[in-house]
């Protein structure tokens, strides 16, 4: 189990060099344009890397068809474009106006936003509240994203499904940050997982040469044993 935190604009100006922390998830931004970019996303994103600390992203949906999520997604592939990231990127689904379309299209929406990332060549996943994760999303987009599920004051989300983080607290204190910050634990193993398939700007490790073993020599040999002859092959050890 690994704790981390997620930022945005909301953090403000954060000292990374004294920030302790196993992860971090980084808001992109939200909606459907590039000036809806976060504002602090560039920075944040520098701040993880000179501190060597491993990050994801998400982008705040707006999205109320499949269309527009797919321009959510293809504004959120630019501003990802040329970084590399070891979480996941997260589609975070939370608006009321999204949620009271019901299952079926909250369902489509998810779907067609992270299809347009994963085409990209991104490790995709959705971030929801627990009772909307649960009762709101298909079993497909359960299944098939990872999963960040956020329940504050519990002792383990009411979700029975399986997902790689979650998100316990939006109060937490961090060196490093003003003022109050969420507090995640992270399940999954995501830097090794990410970084073996070649995702979020990760190159696929090259595979490791199998060196054939040299062929033993055989030698035909007889032997006369009391009278008998014995012919046979000798392997070398």
């Amino acid at each position: 189990m690994k704790n981390g935190i997620d930022v945005s604009r909301w953090q403000g100006d954060i000292d990374w060099k004294n920030v302790r922390t196993d992860f971090c998830i980084i808001q992109a931004g939200y909606g459907r344009e590039i000036s809806q970019k976060d504002i602090c996303f560039e920075k944040n994103y520098a701040g993880c890397k000179s501190a060597r600390i491993p990050c994801g992203a998400y982008w705040y949906s707006y999205a109320t068809s499949e269309e527009e999520a797919k321009k959510e997604a293809a504004v959120c592939i630019e501003v990802l474009k040329g970084k590399q990231f070891e979480y996941p990127i997260y589609y975070d689904v939370e608006e009321q106006r999204i949620l009271s379309l019901g299952k079926d299209k909250v369902s489509a929406i998810i779907n067609a936003f992270c299809d347009e990332l994963e085409k990209a060549g991104y490790f995709v996943g959705v971030y929801m509240s627990a009772y909307p994760l649960g009762n709101l999303t298909s079993e497909v987009v359960r299944s098939r994203y990872a999963v960040w599920v956020a329940h504050y004051g519990v002792i383990k989300p009411c979700y029975s499904g399986a997902y790689g983080i979650w998100q316990k607290s939006s109060n937490g204190t961090i060196t490093g940050i003003a003022g109050n910050v969420d507090i995640n634990e992270a399940y999954e193993d995501y830097p090794t997982i990410i970084k073996a398939a070649g995702l979020n700007g990760f190159s696929k490790p090259e595979p490791v040469p199998q060196v054939k073993p040299p062929e033993k020599t055989k030698k035909s040999v007889t032997l006369i044993i009391d009278d008998h002859t014995y012919t046979g092959l000798l392997e070398e050890q």
